[in-house]
């Protein structure tokens, strides 16, 4: 489970992220929705443990992300926005390389990295250095290297940017199995389709500040609106300006 208390991130004179607040619970998928600039990568950012808040707190499974990082880490699986691929690598290497930093020994280390290839079906190009990949080969690579420590909890920035449909279908079916399988699934998007199609649950951000949190029904009905986008519309316009 995932928990956000009031946290607030600054860069400058650049209020980012202001007070937000929210939940992830296991076995749900929990979707992060705002405009660019929104403070949703930045509230990301906060939760792998890249960026320290400036107030507030957030905890994976109970460890807080600040005084207890490394535990945090241990229960997440992180896709950030760019895959980081190391390209004279070949896929399969990239996985294994992190799952040696992750602790698993080489015979699980072997049979989890084979099992990854497998359920994201990147055995045609598995033995191929990355360097050259397509977007979707990237972003297939980066997700089973973020799952390969078998996370409880998934976090994925724009998970589904630049793929194509058939990727985008394969992934979505991946996130599907990870909620199946009782993970904790937090993904920020901009495609309101993807949204709908996946979240039980959705966070609109909005000048760094949580404009709505409720399924998707829920905020249909409190915004008044039958289209889940002209109520994203709604509830961005109910925050106001920063």
């Amino acid at each position: 489970m995932i928990s956000v208390s009031g946290i607030h991130k600054s860069f400058g004179k650049v209020r980012a992220v202001r007070g937000v607040s929210f939940e992830a619970p296991d076995g749900k998928i929990t979707g992060l929705l705002g405009p660019n600039g929104a403070g949703k990568s930045t509230t990301l950012r906060v939760l792998y443990t890249v960026l320290r808040p400036d107030e507030g707190n957030a905890t994976i499974d109970g460890c807080d992300v600040v005084t207890d990082s490394l535990a945090a880490r241990r229960r997440i699986g992180a896709l950030p926005h760019g895959a980081g691929l190391y390209p004279h690598l070949t896929a399969r290497e990239n996985i294994a390389y992190y799952a040696k930093l992750c602790g698993l020994d080489k015979d699980a280390m072997d049979e989890r990295v084979e099992s990854l290839i497998d359920l994201l079906e990147i055995g045609d190009f598995a033995d191929r250095r990355t360097k050259g990949f397509s977007q979707g080969q990237r972003t297939k690579v980066a997700i089973a290297r973020s799952l390969v420590h078998s996370p409880q909890n998934v976090i994925l920035d724009e998970p589904s940017n630049g793929l194509d449909v058939m990727a985008t279908r394969s992934l979505r079916d991946l996130i599907l199995k990870l909620k199946d399988a009782g993970r904790c699934v937090l993904f920020s998007s901009h495609v309101m389709q993807e949204v709908a199609a996946l979240c039980d649950d959705i966070v609109i951000i909005a000048n760094g500040k949580v404009a709505i949190d409720d399924s998707a029904d829920g905020i249909r009905n409190r915004t008044g609106c039958d289209d889940l986008e002209d109520a994203f519309v709604k509830a961005i316009e109910m925050v106001g300006p920063a």
